[in-house]
């Protein structure tokens, strides 16, 4: 198998010139023989056959060189795909030449943290022909993933001799973090109405049976009575509970992930599926949603974000974009960074072990410590404490 390693003799002869193939040294030996046998006998059919050796030798070099010239490769531009679909790649090669080429071998060196080099076998490609390949590379974890060699390496049309060059093919592929389709989320449904209540009194919000009611939803441990339908539950004999609207103030929600932080590896991938997770369930909610990170400060646009995200790190450069002073949901690993959000702000902590949070903290900005044992979907859907 071709892949990255330390160079040696006989990878630079291959990959500059040509390198002789088995076959080819057992010829070379049976060569210098024949011409060590004529040495000593003086028989001439001795030299003719190891001239004809050599001879045969020096063509099957020529042509191993030959046959990877006027050769082109291109690539499809790569779709981007979600972590844990399939990764569809083709590559197109071309025949440049008037004559065929035959049994070529080409290879894929992809990064080696998506999975192992690719390789196909060709056959023939006709005379200003092409041959297209395609293959699949499943994908498990989001980034955006770069390189840039594909080789072909053949010993056409003797096998006495290896003959393999490389082409510069960019590729760039963009791998988006995973989203959780999430059925509600109070962490977001709840943003914004510590603000309400202080428009409205408790009494006409939570009492009213007509123009704040968003939606009907069966009901849940821990809802109040007063919040359930009793007409409906009469019509479909099973508690509904009314999901009230939540006046906002015409403010946007703010995703904030702490990426100029220190994380635990897990703990910050977590936090980034659960970041795209919360935003396209506010974008499905139609709410004017925004994510930030210390590198890129305030998006907005499902394309930006997913690439963003896709390409976010842990401690990046802090390019001392500001935390917006609007009320925003902040994803952190650090309990210190909870007591400087703006009133009316959510956090999830993902904590590198059991902590306690600060009890004034959880009186001023509600949350949720995000435990790394329960499938996150899960807890994403959980009222904030």
């Amino acid at each position: 198998m071709i892949s990255k390693r330390k160079p040696n003799l006989t990878d630079w002869l291959e990959t500059h010139w040509t390198t002789p193939a088995f076959s080819g040294w057992l010829l070379a030996v049976l060569a210098l023989c024949f011409f060590g046998a004529a040495t000593n006998t003086m028989a001439g059919w001795l030299y003719v056959l190891s001239g004809t050796i050599l001879a045969l030798l020096i063509l099957g070099a020529i042509l191993s060189v030959r046959s990877l010239s006027k050769i082109r490769v291109r690539r499809h531009p790569l779709n981007p795909v979600s972590a844990g679909e399939d990764l569809t790649i083709e590559v197109i090669v071309e025949n440049k030449s008037k004559s065929p080429k035959s049994l070529l071998q080409l290879w894929d060196l992809v990064p080696m943290v998506m999975d192992k080099p690719q390789n196909t076998a060709v056959e023939t490609i006709i005379p200003q022909g092409e041959h297209h390949w395609t293959y699949y590379l499943k994908t498990e974890r989001r980034g955006i993933y770069h390189w840039h060699d594909l080789e072909l390496r053949s010993g056409s049309p003797l096998g006495l001799f290896w003959c393999r060059r490389s082409q510069d093919v960019p590729a760039k592929a963009v791998v988006y973090p995973q989203i959780l389709q999430l059925n509600h989320c109070p962490l977001i449904d709840t943003i914004g109405q510590e603000e309400s209540e202080n428009q409205q009194s408790d009494r006409s919000f939570q009492g009213a049976n007509e123009g704040v009611t968003k939606a009907l939803r069966p009901y849940r441990y821990g809802d109040p009575m007063r919040m359930i339908h009793w007409r409906t539950s009469a019509k479909y004999d099973e508690f509904q509970v009314r999901e009230l609207e939540v006046i906002t103030g015409g403010e946007d929600i703010i995703i904030c992930l702490d990426s100029a932080s220190s994380w635990l590896e897990d703990n910050f991938e977590e936090a980034v599926i659960a970041a795209a997770s919360l935003y396209f369930y506010a974008t499905r909610a139609q709410l004017n949603v925004k994510l930030w990170t210390a590198k890129t400060g305030l998006i907005h646009g499902n394309r930006s974000v997913l690439e963003t995200l896709a390409g976010v790190n842990q401690e990046e450069e802090d390019r001392k974009h500001e935390l917006p002073t609007l009320p925003l949901i902040w994803l952190t690993e650090n309990t210190a960074t909870l007591d400087k959000l703006p009133s009316g702000s959510r956090w999830l902590l993902f904590p590198q072990e059991e902590v306690k949070i600060p009890s004034f903290i959880g009186k001023i900005l509600r949350g949720l410590v995000i435990n790394s044992d329960t499938s996150l979907q899960t807890q994403l859907q959980k009222i904030p404490q």
